[in-house]
């Protein structure tokens, strides 16, 4: 694992709203994952390197132990149960997933697919004790576990004896103070909703168009709906073959994850809104 610090302001925190419990979230996380590679932490190499540059380091998909995990884009309503662990001094001062120093005293935690830089409220399920982190980590990658937590963080849940204990997460929402006419106005900072939006899915990217025209064909075959790219790299262009468009998140990974059992394993969702140089094929 990779880990951190991160110091930030003292600000005060309320849930986010609305309170959606992602019913969906564990159907989401078994259809975007998937099996590959042998057991070492790797960024995942694409053959479609235009969508994959594209993405913020940390909400790129990675591969831990032949598992592939999938960022998700936004940490809107997310609710979750299960046990959190801790990690300290074997990682103090080494480099988080974030790119931060890892420190074992600051109140920061590692989980697997919510977006870096997440406050989200840790409460124990036994006790009640609860506590607020900032992810800049990613893990735990142990089956069952769902957050690894700061040395300082399990302090403040009385579990470093224990080494886990039984959780619920929850995303927070930011409330920053400002001073007008001498007075404290708070002002929230919702977390964004990036689940609607127009998407799509690459599923590969060849040097020749022929190549590309018979993917879009065999697909078409299929019942997808297909469109080829022209991409220009710094090497030329290239011709990226995408599948359908999507006005939801989740049902565009679902697509994905179906696509990827189907052979096309660089299948992956981008949305048609970012920035890129290409243009559609005739």
């Amino acid at each position: 694992m990779i880990r951190c610090l991160c110091r930030i302001k003292t600000v005060t925190i309320r849930p986010a709203a609305p309170k959606v419990r992602y019913c969906l979230l564990a159907t989401l996380a078994m259809c975007v994952t998937c099996a590959c590679a042998p057991p070492r932490y790797n960024t995942v190499h694409t053959a479609d390197p235009a969508a994959y540059a594209a993405k913020s380091p940390t909400q790129r998909s990675y591969n831990v132990f032949g598992v592939w995990y999938y960022p998700i884009p936004s940490a809107l309503g997310f609710v979750e149960a299960g046990l959190a662990s801790w990690y300290g001094p074997g990682f103090h001062g080494k480099q988080t997933s974030n790119g931060e120093s890892y420190d074992m005293h600051a109140l920061t935690a590692a989980h697997k697919t919510l977006p870096l830089g997440t406050l989200v409220k840790v409460a124990r399920t036994d006790t009640g004790k609860s506590v607020v982190v900032r992810l800049n980590d990613r893990g735990p990658f142990v089956a069952g576990r769902i957050i690894d937590l700061s040395y300082r963080a399990a302090q403040a849940l009385e579990m470093i004896g224990s080494g886990t204990a039984p959780v619920r997460i929850e995303a927070l929402q930011r409330v920053t103070e400002k001073r007008h006419d001498g007075q404290s106005v708070w002002t929230p900072e919702p977390i964004p909703d990036f689940r609607s939006g127009i998407f799509t899915i690459p599923v590969g990217v060849y040097d020749a168009s022929a190549e590309a025209v018979m993917v879009r064909k065999r697909l078409g075959g299929e019942g997808h709906d297909v469109r080829i790219v022209r991409v220009e790299t710094p090497t030329g262009g290239r011709y990226r073959v995408c599948v359908g468009r999507y006005q939801d998140l989740i049902e565009a990974h679902i697509s994905a994850a179906h696509l990827r059992e189907a052979g096309y394993a660089e299948a992956c969702v981008i949305t048609l809104g970012q920035p890129e140089t290409s243009r559609p094929l005739e």
